[in-house]
């Protein structure tokens, strides 16, 4: 029984969808931060047609257009993601998929924060506090009215 176009693959199949092999895969995502397959508990990987679509670009990138592992890097940095992707990816965007899973993925594994990630981070901490700050807040409001009404 064959997959539907949008179920996800894994790691053999996306290697032979791509036409690299798996440990090329594992190895892109070492190099390129917008290659972030789905993991799920034990590390096991899965790819959604958008994963395969970069892959797909990047395997050009690299082997048909003769751009090395640093250029796609740069390519990325200056013209982004969807650029990079060119036509593999026309139709998701197209069709309403949302490209910013893949264009900002989260880190699937613990990185060190550089000055930028511990400032964003240290922004996040500012506006957790702040909601815990109203939550408290409407907490009370609501335990007076419930008060009140007894």
């Amino acid at each position: 029984m064959a997959k539907s176009p949008d179920a996800f693959r894994t790691i053999s199949e996306a290697a032979e969808e791509v036409g690299a092999p798996q440990h090329v895969l594992r190895f892109w995502e070492t190099k390129f931060s917008f290659v972030v397959p789905v993991k799920r508990a034990g590390g096991r990987r899965f790819y959604r047609p958008q994963d395969i679509a970069v892959l797909k670009a990047v395997r050009r990138l690299l082997h048909d257009d003769g751009l090395t592992i640093r250029g796609v890097q740069r390519l990325h940095k200056e013209q982004g993601l969807k650029k990079l992707v060119g036509a593999e990816a026309a139709a998701l965007i197209e069709d309403g998929e949302t490209f910013a899973a893949i264009a900002t993925p989260v880190p699937a594994r613990p990185v060190s924060m550089s000055h930028a990630g511990r400032a964003e981070h240290a922004d996040l901490q500012g506006v957790l506090a702040d909601l815990e700050q109203a939550k408290a807040r409407l907490d009370a409001v609501l335990s007076r009215s419930v008060e009140k009404s007894f």
